[in-house]
């Protein structure tokens, strides 16, 4: 399946990370995140420079096998928001930096079935660009993103749910397994072509997609990042701008069963 060129993801991976800290300049950093209740905006901003730094470890280690949980926890953010901002964008460039290093092709560790640098090079931007989204929600801002990046998150979403080890990291995801039922997302963004068109099945061992125009059981149409916001359970269908045809319970099922 074709995605972005790696420039590409590592150019958003430095913007999208100078946006967050952007947005978090002169917020209360003990705000709670709506979107990912457990966290405050400190401890979101906090986990998503850990994940920087312990991929950027990985990457220029080689690893071959998963990062100490405890050295991942050892990078503590500053509490302060200037400070904050200041070191999210450097450990992002510390792992942009790691990566162009590497180069896409190089073997290390990853928990999905590619292991290559350049699968982080596109995990990292989307963590941290839908990280941003919960941010902008969170202080009542305006998430946007250029519609091929939002476009790719999604497919990189699904994909990663047709993982067989999927269920592993979420057992409730074994819900998504089924007889057939389909879902058609229909970007209305000019320019995505197929690659702003999904067909996702729930088939008997999991869910499997393509980009395509079919019918499905349920369809949602609209924005591309309206419907990446919908996708990853950030914003309640109803309260988007997206239209919904079909059976909206086949819809409400697999957003039932697919946390972030």
């Amino acid at each position: 399946m074709a995605t972005l060129h790696n420039d590409r993801y590592l150019d958003a991976l430095t913007e999208q990370s100078a946006l967050f800290a952007q947005a978090l300049a002169g917020a209360d950093l003990h705000q709670g995140v709506p979107t990912c209740p457990e966290w405050t905006l400190h401890q979101l901003a906090e986990h998503v420079g850990q994940v920087h730094r312990g991929v950027a470890a990985i990457v220029t280690r080689r690893l071959t096998a998963p990062l100490d949980p405890g050295e991942l926890k050892a990078a503590v953010a500053p509490e302060d928001p200037d400070g904050l901002g200041t070191w999210l964008r450097a450990g992002a460039g510390e792992l942009v930096d790691a990566i162009r290093t590497a180069g896409p092709q190089t073997p290390v560790w990853s928990w999905a079935d590619d292991h290559s640098v350049g699968f982080w090079a596109r995990r990292m931007v989307h963590e941290t660009a839908v990280h941003r989204g919960d941010v902008e929600l969170a202080l009542g801002g305006e998430f946007a993103l250029e519609a091929n990046l939002a476009a790719d998150a999604i497919s990189e979403w699904l994909s990663l749910l047709s993982l067989s080890q999927a269920v592993d990291f979420r057992p409730e995801r074994a819900a998504l397994r089924g007889e057939g039922q389909t879902l058609h997302l229909h970007s209305t963004d000019p320019g995505l072509g197929e690659a702003g068109e999904w067909i996702i099945r729930r088939t008997p061992s999991g869910p499997v997609w393509e980009h395509g125009h079919a019918k499905g059981d349920v369809a949602l149409r609209g924005p591309v990042v309206n419907l990446l916001l919908v996708l990853l359970r950030r914003v309640p269908p109803a309260e988007a701008s997206i239209t919904v045809l079909g059976d909206a319970s086949v819809l409400e099922h697999w957003l039932q069963h697919t946390r972030f």
